[in-house]
């Protein structure tokens, strides 16, 4: 039986651009296969989601009821927070079950996609793996098939969080996983992935034709595509003493931009979430004219970054991406674009390895400029070898999505079933 309605959920709506191309992408395949199929998602910016993709969306908690707020809210004194927790919050949370249940009564199927959602990096427990849990209880409760659909996994800082996890992945009628890391890291934590499979991040299935790329014959300069990141330590919390990372990155992104300049690089800087990186980029401008470096010539171009499509449409624009977001990564190697990574997660190390540039992954924490800028001269030199494997691992990974569809959307008719290992690689 043909499903009438299908559901997504997770981080979306709130302009993380890489959160934002998976559900893209996973809406255009569905659509393949259920063009008449009624759509919903249930996310952090239900507005935005709704506007973007022309599905009907819903606050995955009364949290998100006006979107995704974007700050952290201001503290209040102990005692009246102890009684807004007792009178307000625990009848909301009771309240936000039972809409849970009613909001997917009538389903067929909710889908977690991609992203790394099995995670408490900078939420705590409490937070998105206590939501995730929440709405897997209530699809499996309503009877609608629950699926992770390559999905990423860990961090983990928490006891209550890995039962969480672990929880909700137990209710699943299918599971998968982006990339060897998470699957192993699911193992650590004691949860059997048995014979789950790995498929490749969902991304790689964008829809549409490459865009055009640049020919460096008809160009003076090579452009380097630089992706800011607001990074501030792995918990990601300036007063956790993530304002020295950043501090530390920012610098060193700096000194690295100054470098391509000074060497007759052009300059394309790239963001990966719209609410965070743009005061990023501003950070980077003012530190270079501190430096007296000239920043209204034409060398860097900082054009406006507003939805997936410029994504793309910058990325096509580089000859080369450097980025600490992972998303800018995965779209420069999907537009057949040689990159370095600077990481952060393991994620990242699997992804490059996965392509044949595993070499080209460096800790974030640990920059050094003189090899990163070493590494830029390399790619662009041996671009021309480099970019036809990357090109053919790619076409691979969007056939194995193709099979993953097929695999969940219409089992019937699926004819490859085999999984796709990708490397293992961390370093």
């Amino acid at each position: 039986m043909k499903p009438r309605k299908i559901a997504f959920y997770g981080l979306f709506g709130q302009q993380n651009w890489g959160n934002e191309c998976t559900l893209q992408a996973i809406i255009h395949h569905v659509r393949r296969y259920y063009p008449d199929a009624e759509l919903g998602c249930f996310c952090t910016g239900p507005g935005d989601v709704a506007r973007r993709h022309n599905i009907a969306a819903y606050p995955m908690s009364y949290h998100f009821a006006h979107g995704y707020p974007g700050k952290s809210r201001r503290k209040l004194h102990p005692v009246i927070n102890l009684l807004q927790k007792i009178f307000v919050r625990l009848p909301l949370e009771l309240w936000s079950w039972v809409k849970a249940f009613t909001a997917l009564k009538g389903f067929d199927m909710l889908i977690v996609p991609g992203t790394g959602l099995l995670t408490d990096f900078s939420s705590g427990p409490l937070g998105i793996p206590y939501r995730l849990f929440k709405w897997s209880v209530a699809a499996k409760a309503g009877r609608c098939k629950l699926l992770f659909v390559s999905v990423g996994a860990g961090p983990t800082y928490h006891r209550l969080t890995r039962w969480l996890v672990k929880a909700s992945l137990r209710l699943a009628d299918y599971r998968s996983y982006r990339d060897s890391y998470s699957k192993e890291f699911l193992e650590k934590i004691g949860f059997k992935t048995h014979e789950d499979p790995i498929y490749p991040d969902l991304a790689f299935g964008l829809p549409g034709d490459p865009l055009p790329s640049c020919d460096n014959r008809n160009k003076k300069r090579t452009v380097i595509g630089v992706g800011v990141k607001d990074y501030c330590g792995i918990l990601g919390l300036r007063e956790r003493g993530g304002d020295v990372k950043y501090q530390t990155f920012i610098h060193d992104l700096t000194t690295f931009v100054t470098w391509l300049l000074e060497h007759d690089y052009d300059v394309r800087l790239l963001i990966g979430d719209q609410l965070y990186d743009n005061k990023v980029k501003l950070d980077l401008l003012h530190l270079l004219q501190e430096r007296g470096v000239h920043t209204q010539d034409g060398r860097i171009i900082n054009e406006p970054i507003t939805c997936v499509a410029d994504v793309l449409s910058e990325i096509a624009a580089t000859d080369i991406v450097v980025s600490a977001r992972f998303h800018n990564v995965l779209l420069a190697l999907k537009l057949n674009k040689p990159a370095i990574s600077l990481s952060y997660h393991d994620k990242f190390a699997c992804l490059m390895a996965g392509v044949g540039l595993g070499a080209y992954c460096h800790n974030i924490d640990d920059l050094a400029v003189d090899a990163l800028t070493a590494q830029v001269i390399d790619l662009e030199a041996n671009a021309s070898a480099i970019k036809p494997r990357m090109k053919k691992r790619v076409e691979e990974y969007r056939a194995a999505l193709d099979a993953q569809y097929a695999r969940i959307l219409q089992p019937a008719q699926a004819h490859v079933w085999d999984q796709v290992l990708l490397p293992a690689t961390k370093g």
